[in-house]
């Protein structure tokens, strides 16, 4: 079936178009790469689980671990990735003395719930997830969350003090649990899941959806907006949009198309690409000393298309500001960019430390988002290590490729040989960070 393309519509009309509508689905798509690595290579060892299972990682993200950006090294993860087509999914949690949280994510990477330590409390809880258009009863004592579409991404996150924790958080993990609602009155035994073959498990998500050209871009996207409709404040867009064949369901297919606009579609992809890279180095939020501070619509975006692509590229799967901020930094006090031949210093005046309910940390990456490899094993730095204060009660932080010294190594946060960035995390911080009253001390290079 041909597509309804104006004849009058010009190559370049239709670029337009296109960005616009590769940025607005970029993070739809994504997800689905996302999900489609992280439950295709399923293993015994828990690196991997089948839709609707958790899939616990066991041990702090290392530089191999590049399925998803800017990874945390402050809690063991807990994922999920739920079909909500055929029925609720039912998640339950155990009574714990530890911050914890629940982040659930949408398709379009909006988090539409937040269960944990600061929304429901540490007790035992069971929360009944539901799809969009479900209808039915649900037993009592099951706390309703309402997902808007049939894919969604649970992210776990517990709070892990170190390598030496993980045995303790190894046990807590394995009180999460997911039983479909069929299941919940009777025992459920997950059913096992065996590897797919033809899914690229090693390329990341992110070199995935480089690589995919407008005919593949555009054919998974109108495939995923069926299932995971649109929000209606999206309809401005959509409707512009389906003058070059993007649309919920619609069959997409590049023959259908006249010479002009096929090849603004085409050049779309590489357009669009670079936008979104822009994007992310355009100022956003507020800056403090050299840290940029995102804005409170992260995770809950709206139509704010552009930001949301960025957070998809840089940082899939952040969190509300309530639950987390992440302070990031890609120059120095005075706006040079990091660079690990340098050496740097953070320094937390005496009662000036991050203002938070649960904790915080500092993590390096490269300029892909990932983590790398260092001489101590440590990626990031934070008030659960044991770090040395100087005599006025300050603390001082040092960054750099190579080593400050060994009697300030417990205060070192290694960094990579050439460019590098940082991200801070605050969770469940206090209102003095949330309004900007708390100010963050910019990284000041040692020697000038």
């Amino acid at each position: 079936m041909k597509n309804r393309i104006p004849t009058s519509l010009s190559s370049e009309e239709a670029m337009s178009m296109a960005v616009d509508a590769y940025i607005y689905g970029y993070p739809l798509v994504l997800m689905d790469l996302t999900r489609e690595v992280m439950t295709a290579a399923v293993k015994p060892d828990g690196r991997a689980a089948p839709i609707n299972q958790f899939n616990h990682k066991r041990e702090f993200p290392d530089p191999t671990f590049t399925s998803v950006v800017t990874p945390n090294v402050d809690t063991l993860y807990s994922t999920a990735w739920l079909d909500l087509s055929k029925e609720p999914m039912v998640l339950s949690v155990p009574a714990m003395k530890r911050y914890y949280l629940m982040q659930m994510l949408d398709a379009w990477t909006n988090v539409f719930a937040s269960p944990g330590t600061r929304t429901t409390g540490n007790d035992k809880r069971d929360f009944a997830i539901l799809g969009p258009g479900w209808k039915g009863r649900l037993p009592s004592g099951l706390q309703v969350i309402q997902s808007p579409t049939r894919l969604a991404c649970l992210g776990g996150r517990t709070q892990t003090n170190g390598k030496d924790d993980f045995e303790t958080v190894r046990a807590i993990q394995d009180e999460y649990q997911l039983t479909p609602l069929s299941a919940w009155d009777r025992t459920y035994v997950p059913l096992s899941g065996s590897p797919q073959p033809g899914i690229d498990t090693k390329t990341p998500p992110v070199e995935r959806i480089a690589s995919l050209d407008a005919n593949a871009f555009f054919s998974r996207l109108n495939t995923l907006m069926k299932d995971n409709p649109p929000a209606r404040a999206d309809y401005a867009l959509l409707s512009r949009c389906f003058a070059v064949g993007i649309a919920p369901g619609m069959p997409f297919d590049m023959h259908s198309f006249g010479p002009a606009v096929a090849e603004g579609l085409e050049k779309s992809v590489r357009a669009a690409q670079g936008k979104i890279k822009s994007e992310a180095q355009r100022p956003r939020g507020r800056n403090s000393n050299g840290w940029t501070i995102l804005p409170n619509n992260i995770a809950n975006f709206g139509t704010d298309y552009n930001f949301r692509s960025v957070v998809a590229m840089i940082g899939l799967g952040a969190n509300l500001p309530e639950d987390a901020i992440y302070p990031h930094a890609l120059v120095d006090s005075q706006e040079r960019p990091l660079n690990g031949k340098n050496q740097y210093v953070i320094r937390f005046a005496k009662g000036q430390l991050p203002p938070v309910n649960a904790f915080w940390s500092i993590t390096a990456y490269n300029q892909k988002q990932f983590l790398v490899p260092n001489p101590i094993g440590r990626h990031a730095i934070g008030d659960r290590d044991k770090l040395k204060y100087d005599p006025d009660g300050s603390l001082t932080i040092h960054v750099g490729h190579t080593s400050p010294g060994a009697d300030r190594e417990s205060n070192w946060l290694p960094a990579p040989t050439d460019s590098f960035n940082l991200f801070m995390r605050l969770y469940w911080p206090k209102d003095e960070a949330l309004n900007g009253i708390w100010k963050i001390p910019g990284l000041e290079r040692v020697g000038g």
